[in-house]
């Protein structure tokens, strides 16, 4: 039942929601329907919530933050880029993962792996390589060490 006087109740109201869809090479990662999206922009953090200006702009490795019903969830992302509408954020990515099936163990010897590697004679496009994967273990593990209690 709406307040008195025809104004609608937020509280009972349906808020608006964005489609949230987060897409690497090898797969859709994410695809729910968020209230809100926090973004590792290449200039800094964005936030996007329903009913944003269009926007295409690239993102910088980092964590995403998705709220839905109250609830923060979290994501490790790579380089790449988001399209916003005012009802859908679509982020393509090199690289995501949910924090909670972060190996942390794993993150870490791939980053040894990679910091030794870099010390060795490489080819610039065995350096842009081997960066790539020292990037991504980092921000796993920013993410996951982020989110202990």
């Amino acid at each position: 039942m709406g307040a008195p006087g025809g104004v609608k109740d937020r509280e009972t109201d349906n808020m608006a929601t964005l489609k949230l869809e987060i897409v690497t090479p090898e797969a859709k990662i994410y695809s729910e329907d968020v209230d809100m999206v926090t973004l590792p922009g290449v200039e800094g953090e964005m936030g996007i919530f329903p009913m944003h200006i269009p926007l295409m702009t690239q993102v910088a490795a980092g964590e995403i933050t998705a709220r839905k019903g109250g609830q923060d969830h979290f994501l490790a992302i790579g380089e790449g880029f988001v399209e916003v509408t005012g009802t859908r954020v679509a982020v393509l990515t090199d690289m995501a993962i949910k924090a909670d099936d972060i190996d942390e163990a794993r993150a870490e010897e791939a980053r040894k792996r990679a910091e030794a590697r870099l010390a060795e004679k490489l080819t610039e496009e065995e350096t842009a390589t081997v960066q790539a994967s020292l990037m991504h273990s980092l921000t796993q593990l920013n993410v996951k060490r982020r989110r202990r209690v």
